[in-house]
């Protein structure tokens, strides 16, 4: 088809050329003769349109919307096939068919002759032959292979004949061994009934027996829990008592070791007030041995001085006497010279006053020393002073000690007594709340078989779901929430019937929430009693 894949302008130009207003559309309509019924359509004309517009290119068939393959399967049908495109002329192929060359009209004949197709068609009826060939020796070895075959199926099928012959013979074998083992297993399985009869009356004995036993293990249960809290509580007290035993021996060593402390510190009290007096006798004798020493070295001093004063004297003398031998120098024959004279004179004063300064010096190391000694015996008595009285504040400060321990030990005798009486009791609510919390569980699981499976799961998972989301307006099952006489338990049971487990909660929103998580985490299934969705008639 030349006129399928237009574009716009193509199409304008198709439709139409010159000048004067555009044409939108046109369509081409052919009317066939259908007297000769080549046409199924059941009419005597059949008519085919193709409108062609800008943007549309429709084809109908008797005034009917029909697509393009209908048409061509249509045509197909009454004998215009497309190999062979001349039953249609298109408009100026006469006249390029009167002014081709020879060759052209030559091609043309073989074409309309069917000569091609007489070509093509014998290329391929060689080549069919050619692979029907070739297949006839593929099929004459597989026949080969075949015979060959049959050959070995020949002597299997003998070997298959002389097996089945055995294989008779040996079922026959074993029919007859098994119908001897049957007569054994059939008096073996009357044996066994009889046994198993013998069986039944010891076991249902033994079940009735059993049966007294649970009995009296159900009669018995109550005083086995007593028991049981009993042995809880004297456990518990066996452990509070080795806890007290415990802390007393405690208490005890650290009494005995405060006691051996409190020894300790007056055993050294008293040594070093004993320590302290011998100081003082020392420190006494010392001063005593010092002030003799001081007064002998008062006499030396005073000897020291009234001989330096003695050797003053000879001294001024002595001036005197070298004054007035220096004025008798012609008479004087004892020096050879002056200096000489003046030298020895010189040397005797320097002795003199080198042994009165040695003196002066003694006697102030002495006055130090007695000053000394004075300071030390102050320091001596002022300590002695705060000795005693810091024995005398241990004393007081121990005996308020004391009395302050015994008030401290008899507060914590008490306390001590009341902790016990405190664990005693904390044992006792412990080990009933332990049976208590049996019982809840026994009673859950009783309850738990009276609902069905999906109900029950949704009731244990409402807790932990009321806790992850942090709703407040759940309530709780039905049954919770209110409290009956026993007279009237079973007939309130039985007109509530499965209403007991449905759920009270505030508003739709929460039962809508708590559905959805459970829906997520596939823990059953719940009936919800929105508060804000109930409106209870008032009793009359």
């Amino acid at each position: 088809d030349a006129y399928t894949n237009l574009g716009r302008e193509e199409r304008q130009a198709l439709l139409h050329e010159g000048a004067g207003a555009a044409t939108m559309s046109a369509y081409v309509e052919v009317v066939f003769d259908n007297t000769d019924a080549r046409f199924p359509t059941g009419k005597d004309e059949t008519v085919i349109r193709r409108t062609i517009g800008l943007k549309k290119d429709d084809y109908s068939l008797d005034k009917k919307s029909a697509t393009k393959a209908d048409i061509s399967s249509l045509l197909e049908s009454a004998g215009f096939s497309r190999a062979n495109p001349y039953y249609i002329v298109p408009q100026g192929r006469v006249t390029s068919l009167t002014h081709a060359k020879d060759p052209e009209r030559l091609a043309l004949l073989k074409e309309v002759a069917g000569t091609h197709v007489y070509e093509s068609r014998r290329a391929s009826s060689l080549k069919l032959i050619e692979e029907t060939e070739r297949t006839r020796a593929k099929i004459t070895e597989d026949l080969a292979l075949i015979d060959e075959r049959l050959g070995e199926l020949d002597a299997e099928k003998a070997e298959l004949d002389k097996y089945r012959a055995l294989d008779r013979e040996r079922r026959c074998l074993e029919y007859a061994i098994y119908s001897l083992e049957q007569e054994d297993v059939v008096e073996q399985l009357d044996e066994i009934d009889i046994k198993r009869e013998q069986l039944v009356v010891a076991v249902n004995s033994r079940q009735e027996v059993c049966a007294d036993y649970e009995r009296q293990a159900a009669d018995l249960e109550p005083e086995v829990r007593a028991a049981k809290q009993a042995l809880e509580l004297l456990r518990n007290e066996r452990e509070q008592l080795a806890a007290e035993a415990e802390e007393h021996a405690r208490a005890r060593a650290q009494v005995e070791s405060a006691i051996q402390d409190l020894e300790q510190d007056r055993s050294l009290g008293r040594d070093s007030i004993t320590e302290l007096r011998r100081n003082v006798d020392s420190l006494s004798r010392d001063i005593r041995t010092r002030e003799g020493e001081l007064s002998r070295v008062e006499s030396q001093y005073a000897k020291a001085l009234q001989a330096e004063t003695a050797l003053r004297e000879q001294f001024e003398v002595i001036d005197q006497q070298r004054k007035s031998l220096v004025q008798k120098q012609a008479r004087s024959g004892r020096f050879a010279t002056k200096p000489q004279r003046d030298a020895w004179l010189n040397s005797e004063i320097a002795s003199i006053e080198s042994s009165g300064e040695q003196l002066r010096v003694q006697y102030e190391a002495a006055e130090a020393e007695h000053t000394e000694l004075q300071a030390r015996l102050a320091g001596i008595a002022k300590s002695i002073a705060e000795t005693k009285a810091q024995i005398e504040a241990s004393v007081q400060e121990s005996s308020s000690l004391q009395a302050r321990e015994a008030q401290l030990k008899e507060d914590k005798e008490l306390k001590v007594s009341r902790r016990k009486e405190l664990w005693r009791k904390e044992a006792r609510f412990e080990t009933e709340n332990s049976d208590l919390r049996e019982e809840l569980k026994r009673a859950e699981r009783t309850l738990g078989g009276t609902i069905d499976r999906a109900t029950s799961e949704g009731l244990q998972a409402l807790a932990t779901i009321r806790e992850q989301l942090g709703l407040t307006g759940i309530y709780g099952p039905l049954f919770e929430l209110f409290e009956v006489d026993e007279t009237y338990r079973t007939c309130v049971e039985t007109i509530a019937g499965a209403s007991l487990f449905h759920v009270v909660v505030d508003t739709d929103e929460t039962a809508t929430r708590v559905l959805g998580e459970l829906n997520r985490l596939k823990l059953g299934r719940l009936t919800f009693m929105p508060l804000n969705r109930l409106h209870p008639t008032p009793a009359t």
